[in-house]
């Protein structure tokens, strides 16, 4: 019976795809797509797509940093990803006297190129479908607790061989499908990456939180960047020694733009979906989960974005902290619109319903399939008040109070005392000295007194902090605690902290108000986690089992598995859409949009610069211009991405470089959930507006020469 899991994995890739759904492995395009994406317009072969023993449009796309795409667009390692996607690292190389974030930046040559710190660049090297590995000695009737032990083992033993055969690589295994699958992926880690180009938040934020997940869009959503490698083009630290990574494979420019109705495909690394989610589940996202997160973030930006409006020093401290927040927060809210407008629960219902009534005439009990929900609905029903718990801890405290962080640094997670000893004092100085360059005790202080404020307010269980200090030292006023708090703990000064770790003693901080604060909070978190490993197996047993007897039942569907940040395809159409009765959006917009939407009452979201009105008024838009004279600025297509695809490389039907997908549409936010083939909309950034940007407002030309044009 084992076998059974083997074959139901096979499955999943001997069928044809012929919807628009679809975040599909590159493994199998041979078997499940080519024919499908030939039939409407690619001029590529699989191969040329994705090979096992040449090189292909694959290794040019790679992972930007720790959560986006990038993709490789000169033989010299130039690299283009998305504004917000080099948002962070755009943020850490500027200060007041060099602000990048406002005013942009453009290197003139390599040699002005910026050392960004931290940042890596994955290329994928290897792929391999490794499910008999870790499959293959796992009976079909396994507990939940056995397969879990078994497969756990397997991916041990097969990581520690590929790390073997592949040396100074970085080995990663994924499931998929809930655990009915595996692939391996061997990937190449570079950390010599450069700062080549930016434009000014102006254009690469253009629209900020307002036109965020909105359509028409006129966002110049792009930065630029460089691989660096050394002599022998093999990863190295970062040294004044090294040169650009030569790129075997890179993807060329086309100038052609986009109609209505061509080809489009992306390939990325979207980060999460759950097409498989259960009606149960939705109602805890929609009752639970987003409410949670949209109530308690929005109470945190609303105090970032003061301070960060008042103060450039704290703009830039908190720019790329904020954007983050913000776009979840935003997502949140669109999705629990989405679900609920677009029915979505019921359609879960109604598959659910189906696929119990299949079980229970086609299978046998020890099969599992037959109890399959019910498990995902009791694990459901027992997990849910203890995360929300959780998750108020999280978002309020652990990720919301700041100085916490570096206050847990020196907690003891097993006693909730300071820690006996600092093994590696020198890393930890340069982590935590690196920390403080984007903190602001002054912000932090306001944003913990709302957070405790709000948690007192709307938490079931709160840390023992607030009836042994909050409300037994002060009365229970949390202004007058936090005030305290902040003006004595040593973790609001960057120089007290590395003063402690040039001489460190447990005895130091033991009564420090925030360690007391961190270890109250903790000791809670922990606890409530004791009691989720039993829910979570249970969830994990009706979850593997449902979407395995999902594809049992409908054997002739094409099933794609949900994203999980390993690299994709996704192919579609460059269209419309219309999302209201009388309301019907062009599939691409113009700089003439970027003028109409400036609002000199708004000039954090809506500002055009000087340079862009002038280029704009003299109708200067070179080569880059459309058939009808106008400079698009974006454009839709009907793929299917999610987060993780920012930065991806959309390509036209012969795999050149069209745009870069930076976005969703309002519209279809629940598409996570449920894909909307209808509504569902990839917003992506004309290469023409990248191109213009860079050669005519910024005067970076040079940087074109690198490019290849088809």
């Amino acid at each position: 019976m084992k076998k059974m899991l083997l074959l139901l994995a096979a499955a999943c890739f001997t069928l044809t795809a012929s919807a628009d759904e679809g975040m599909w492995l590159l493994p199998y395009l041979q078997k499940m797509n080519i024919k499908n994406m030939k039939e409407r317009g690619c001029k590529l072969s699989a191969e040329e797509i994705y090979s096992v023993n040449h090189s292909s449009l694959k290794d040019a796309v790679v992972i930007f940093g720790g959560g986006c795409t990038g993709e490789i667009v000169s033989p010299e390692g130039l690299l283009f990803t998305n504004h917000h996607c080099g948002y962070g690292s755009i943020q850490q190389l500027s200060s007041v006297e060099h602000d990048y974030l406002k005013y942009g930046f453009w290197a003139m040559s390599q040699q002005e190129e910026l050392p960004a710190p931290g940042l890596k660049v994955r290329f994928i090297r290897k792929i391999a479908d490794v499910t008999p590995e870790v499959l293959g000695n796992v009976p079909s009737i396994a507990s939940q607790e056995e397969y879990e032990r078994i497969t756990g083992e397997n991916i041990r033993a097969l990581e520690k061989r590929l790390a073997e055969e592949n040396p100074g690589m970085e080995i990663l295994v994924r499931d998929f499908f809930g655990g009915n699958q595996f692939f391996a992926f061997v990937m190449e880690v570079y950390t010599d990456v450069r700062l080549v180009g930016a434009p000014p938040s102006s254009i690469g934020k253009f629209g900020g939180d307002t036109d965020n997940w909105m359509w028409p869009r006129h966002t110049g959503d792009f930065s630029i960047f460089r691989v660096y490698a050394g002599k022998d083009n093999r990863p190295a630290d970062y040294s004044p020694e090294n040169v650009p990574y030569k790129a075997e494979k890179f993807l060329k420019i086309s100038l052609d733009g986009v109609e209505e109705n061509d080809f489009a495909m992306i390939m990325g690394f979207p980060g999460s979906t759950e097409r498989f989610a259960t009606s149960y589940e939705i109602d805890n996202l929609l009752k639970v989960e987003n409410p949670q997160r949209i109530f308690i973030r929005g109470e945190r930006q609303e105090i970032l974005w003061k301070d960060m409006i008042a103060d450039d020093a704290i703009r830039i401290q908190y720019a790329s902290k904020y954007a983050g927040s913000s776009n979840y927060w935003k997502n949140s809210i669109g999705m629990s619109r989405g679900i609920e407008k677009l029915g979505v629960k019921a359609r879960k219902e109604a598959q659910e319903a189906s696929f119990q009534a299949w079980a229970e005439k086609n299978t046998l009990p020890e099969e599992g399939y037959i109890e399959a929900l019910s498990k995902i609905r009791r694990a459901v029903e027992e997990l849910s008040p203890v995360n929300a718990t959780r998750q108020y801890l999280s978002e309020a405290f652990l990720s919301g109070v700041e100085l916490l962080l570096p206050a847990r640094s020196f907690l003891d997670m097993r006693s909730m005392e300071p820690l006996k000893e600092i093994k590696h004092p020198d890393a930890a100085k340069e982590k935590l000295s690196a920390w403080y360059e984007d903190y602001s005790p002054s912000t932090d202080r306001k944003v913990a007194k709302r957070m405790l404020t709000i948690a007192r307010e709307n938490m079931k269980e709160l840390p023992s902090f607030y009836t042994e200090v909050v409300d037994k030292e002060f009365g229970g006023d949390i202004d007058a605690c936090v005030d305290y708090l902040y003006d004595h703990s040593i973790f609001t000064s960057k120089e007290k902290v590395m003063a402690l770790l040039d001489d460190y003693a447990p005895e130091k901080i033991a009564g420090d108000p925030a360690m007391v604060l961190a270890g109250s909070v903790m000791e809670l978190y922990l606890k409530l986690s004791k009691g989720l490993d039993e829910p979570a197996r249970l969830y994990d047993e009706g979850h593997r089992k449902y979407i395995a007897g999902l594809m049992l039942q409908n054997p002739k569907k094409a099933w794609a598995s949900d994203a999980n940040f390993t690299i994709r395809l996704t192919y579609g159409r460059v269209l419309p859409y219309s999302p209201a009765d009388g309301i019907e959006y062009s599939y691409y917009t113009t700089l003439k949009g970027v003028m109409e939407k400036e609002d000199p009452e708004n000039p954090q979201e809506f500002y055009v610069p000087e340079k862009l009105k002038e280029l704009y008024a003299a109708k200067d838009f070179g080569r880059y211009a459309n058939a009808k004279g106008e400079l698009p600025t974006c454009f839709l297509a009907d793929c299917d991405i999610t987060g993780g695809n920012s930065g991806s490389p959309v390509l036209n039907d012969r795999g050149a470089l069209i745009g870069l997908a930076f976005d969703g549409n309002w519209e279809a936010m629940s598409g996570d959930i449920a894909f909307e083939p209808e509504l569902q909309r990839t917003i992506a950034v004309d290469i023409r507006y990248v191109l213009f940007v860079v050669d005519k407002f910024a005067g970076a030309g040079w940087l074109l020469d690198e490019l290849q044009f088809e």
